[in-house]
């Protein structure tokens, strides 16, 4: 089981996301983030399938006026190491490196911003260090422990993921996506991907999502459910009107967290699952006024 880096070079033409990486050391892998802006505020930027911080840039320039911004890649990602075999990936690990990142940065008083996988490990990892995050913003995303089932598209997503021989990330996020990306955004997402062998992360991911209350995984996510339940931190659960991978799930996490229903009923309109993508300065907008009237 070995671990790739992705040459810099790849992401020499990515002008529209000019922020130099940093690191962090989890375990035997570095993990990449961005860290710009200053101030009382930190917004910690998750990422989920099959995408990495590039998905922020259209939230970064708003997010940095009104504090710091910090958004990393998870491993097997964007500037992160990848490992070259799927064995090699997990919830736990996933999770422990979240964890390890936020423990080696000491983040605290964290606004969590995490869609699809970055909201279920920023959800996990606030409802399990709660003392270092102030809010909560999921979007796009869910806490399936296990308990119910995932939509049809979902599964069709997985088995495509799982066993198409040429995986195209950019054409991924593509059909993600109401507004057609241009061709240079579709490059960025293909960019950290120099070949099929470190695409394990983004093939495994999906299948991760649990399905049974006994997968691995479901006791992490089933715990989280049961923290946040109890959770008293300001929450904003905003979805897109157009996504139907994770629109089931919002009502559920609007039920769940009890601060969630104090705030506006929102829906970003007119965005698909990569809301980032479709709307990234309206949903800035929304996450920073969030922060203001709370």
């Amino acid at each position: 089981m070995g671990l790739q880096r992705t040459p810099e070079s790849r992401f020499d033409d990515i002008s529209n996301y000019p922020y130099d990486p940093q690191f962090v050391e989890v375990d035997d892998a570095r993990m990449a983030y961005v860290d710009v802006g200053e101030g009382d505020e930190t917004f910690l930027c998750l990422h989920g399938e099959p995408t990495w911080g590039f998905l922020y840039r259209k939230l970064v320039p708003t997010l940095r006026e009104a504090g710091r911004v910090v958004v990393p890649d998870a491993i097997g990602f964007g500037r992160s190491d990848k490992f070259d075999e799927a064995e090699a990936y997990s919830v736990d690990a996933h999770y422990d490196a979240l964890v390890t990142f936020l423990e080696t940065l000491d983040l605290r008083d964290v606004t969590l911003v995490g869609q699809d996988w970055g909201g279920i490990l920023g959800l996990s990892a606030a409802a399990h260090h709660p003392s270092r995050f102030r809010r909560l913003v999921p979007m796009n995303t869910g806490l399936p422990d296990g308990s119910t089932g995932m939509p049809d598209i979902w599964h069709q997503f997985r088995q495509f993921v799982e066993s198409v021989d040429e995986l195209r990330i950019g054409d991924l996020v593509d059909n993600g996506c109401i507004t057609e990306l241009e061709d240079r955004v579709r490059a960025g997402y293909d960019a950290p991907f120099q070949s099929e062998t470190v695409k394990a992360g983004a093939r495994t991911w999906p299948g991760l999502i649990p399905l049974s209350p006994d997968d691995p995984g479901a006791d992490l996510i089933g715990a989280t459910r049961e923290r946040l339940a109890s959770w008293e931190n300001p929450a904003f659960v905003l979805f897109s009107d157009s996504d139907p991978i994770t629109g089931p799930a919002r009502d559920d996490l609007r039920s769940l967290i009890p601060t969630a229903t104090e705030q506006p009923d929102t829906w970003i309109e007119g965005a698909g699952h990569f809301l980032q993508e479709d709307a990234g300065e309206a949903v800035a907008e929304e996450i920073v006024a969030f922060v203001a009237r709370t």
